[in-house]
């Protein structure tokens, strides 16, 4: 989705003079972080929004959590004053994660935690991979302590194997990165997070948070020709998947509630792992204890840095041993969308690697029934990365739900690369009326939203954005310019267009706008790709069928395995959370 510069909003600035470069060394489209930054002061007024879109702490439903507690007591449960800087692809997140990393030096903090990590992961075209860069600050004197998820086995394609020899090689060079199984019996972590601190230095503290794993298949870029290292996918995306993914950079005192989720899980005093003897000889083979050791002295969180208003949301499936931070779970990611679905009124748009369940779709459901004038785009993966029935029916139930409540209002795409190779799509971004936005590690099923651990930040930014139309919400709420301009960046590059089209501002020119654009490509397919082939990347998206003898096999396996349901009994015949 390259621009040139006359195509760049105006004002636009580049956090820290970087540019947006792509893997190619192309420039990617720079999506404003915050211009003419005013860090606000105490009396800075605070923008009326955050009161009804984000979650007050009473809804996030924890109260075990110190999240909204430390060291804030006004009331509310988010973050003013902070800079957020989206960083579309893992080309682009690999290479600033690099440029952090390698400018880190001894007394320094790094805290992280991940679903997978393979060690050999190029962050650069050219290297040094993720194990590399990791052990060496562990050598250097940085202060290295992870959490990655102790999965199931490689065989089932998880990632058991290579966490372990991360954290070992890690670990053997002084950190401590450890193997976390204290999930729900078929549950993950699969939280997403790097906190950075500096040693006297406050001021350049940074977290990253988003979809992107520190594994294989994800370093492309915008061109999408896939990752170079590869994990297994379904054969039709040809051996090396293009991929589609993103994450957000964040400075400011969010950082501390960050530091805070990650504290959290490291100081819950069960055991990582079940104590079995296998169990027990992988854990004495890593190097790594069934205890963290203590966490030294916390800095105090950073200093407002920004405009934007950041709210951290999470998933904890309630299990035994109990969370000592989440006693009963938390579902704080299905309640802040239940919200922002209950007051859009133009737009909602989501790219998600599986958009599953109905109980999942029908807030959004229930919002093209209340407004008429509500438009929802999705784009989705055109196959799962395991392509079996059971985890294809939770979409066809999904989907079609949003078509029986408004087939003219709702659609969903797939895409592909100009060679025709699918592009799988692993990003977690939502927009409702420009207004709100989130990116993190969540996905759209039940799994995401009540049994494995997620982390997601929901962003409001209170720069109102001067283009046409100026107000989506219907509430006076405006447009804003972040999420305004992570939406128009996605679009412009999935429907192969300039970032400044007019026609991507408006809902409902631009809903139009995709109908068209992705039957060109698909009647250009179906003609047997004779003469120039349409631009644009969008192809209306249609999941393989499951006959009526398969579901009765499939669907059990769905709902028990694929996409369980940990919300408490009393809900789960209710579309709550």
């Amino acid at each position: 989705m390259d621009i040139d510069e006359s195509s760049r909003n105006p004002g636009a600035d580049d956090l820290d003079g970087l540019p947006n470069v792509d893997e190619e060394g192309e420039s990617a489209p720079d999506i404003d972080p915050a211009p003419d930054i005013d860090v606000p002061g105490v009396d800075e007024p605070e923008d009326p929004a955050t009161r009804t879109w984000f979650l007050a702490p009473s809804e996030r439903g924890n109260p075990s959590s110190t999240i909204d507690r430390v060291p804030r007591d006004d009331g509310r449960g988010w973050v003013a004053g902070n800079q957020v800087r989206p960083l579309i692809h893992g080309a682009v997140y690999f290479r600033r994660l690099h440029e952090e990393l390698t400018a880190l030096k001894a007394g320094d903090r790094l805290y992280f935690t991940d679903w997978r990590g393979d060690r050999d992961e190029k962050l650069l075209p050219g290297g040094p991979a993720v194990g590399d860069v990791l052990t060496r600050l562990a050598r250097d004197g940085v202060d290295v302590r992870g959490l990655l998820w102790r999965s199931h086995s490689d065989s089932l394609w998880f990632s058991a194997q290579q966490n372990q020899r991360l954290g070992t090689e890690i670990n053997e060079a002084g950190g401590e990165v450890l193997l976390d199984q204290r999930v729900r019996r078929f549950g993950a972590h699969h939280q997403k997070l790097f906190v950075i601190r500096h040693r006297g230095e406050p001021a350049r503290d940074v977290a990253f948070v988003g979809g992107i794993d520190l594994c294989y298949s994800r370093r492309d870029d915008a061109g999408h020709q896939g990752d170079p290292q590869q994990a297994p996918m379904d054969a039709r995306y040809r051996g090396r998947a293009p991929w589609h993914d993103a994450a957000l950079e964040l400075r400011g005192p969010i950082v501390g509630d960050l530091l805070r989720t990650f504290i959290e899980r490291w100081d819950d005093p069960t055991p990582l792992d079940r104590r079995t003897p296998y169990r027990m000889a992988v854990q004495r083979r890593a190097h790594m204890p069934r205890h963290p050791q203590k966490l030294p002295e916390s800095f105090p969180d950073p200093e407002p840095s920004g405009r934007h208003a950041v709210q951290v949301l999470r998933t904890y499936g309630a299990k035994r041993p109990r969370y000592p931070f989440a006693e009963n779970g938390e579902r704080s990611v299905a309640r802040a969308y239940e919200k922002a679905f209950r007051k859009a009124k133009s737009l909602i748009y989501v790219e998600d690697q599986y958009l599953w369940s109905e109980v999942v779709a029908a807030g959004i459901a229930d919002a093209l029934h209340r407004s008429p004038q509500l438009r929802v785009i999705a784009v989705v993966p055109r196959y799962p990365d395991q392509n079996t029935p059971a985890n294809r029916l939770g979409q066809i139930q999904a989907i079609r739900l949003l078509k029986q409540a408004a087939p003219e209002r709702f659609a969903v795409y797939d895409l592909e690369n100009t060679q025709g190779v699918p592009i799988y799509v692993h990003a977690k971004v939502c927009v409702v009326d420009d207004v709100w936005m989130t990116c993190g590690s969540d996905n759209f099923n039940r799994r995401s939203w009540t049994n494995d651990s997620e982390l997601t930040c929901a962003v409001l930014d209170p720069q109102l954005d001067s283009r046409e139309p100026r107000d989506l919400s219907a509430d006076g709420d405006g447009a804003r310019r972040l999420p305004r301009d992570v939406r128009l960046a996605l679009w412009a590059e999935h429907l192969g267009l300039p970032v400044d089209d007019e026609n991507l501002l408006d809902p409902v020119r631009a809903f139009d706008l995709w109908a068209r654009t992705a039957k060109d490509l698909d009647d250009w397919h179906a003609a047997g790709r004779q003469g120039e082939r349409p631009p644009g990347h969008a192809r209306a998206h249609h999941p393989q069928p499951v006959g009526r003898l398969t579901r009765l096999w499939a669907g059990p396996l769905y709902r028990t395995v694929y996409d369980p349901d940990d919300r408490p009994r009393r809900l789960r015949p209710k579309p709550e959370f």
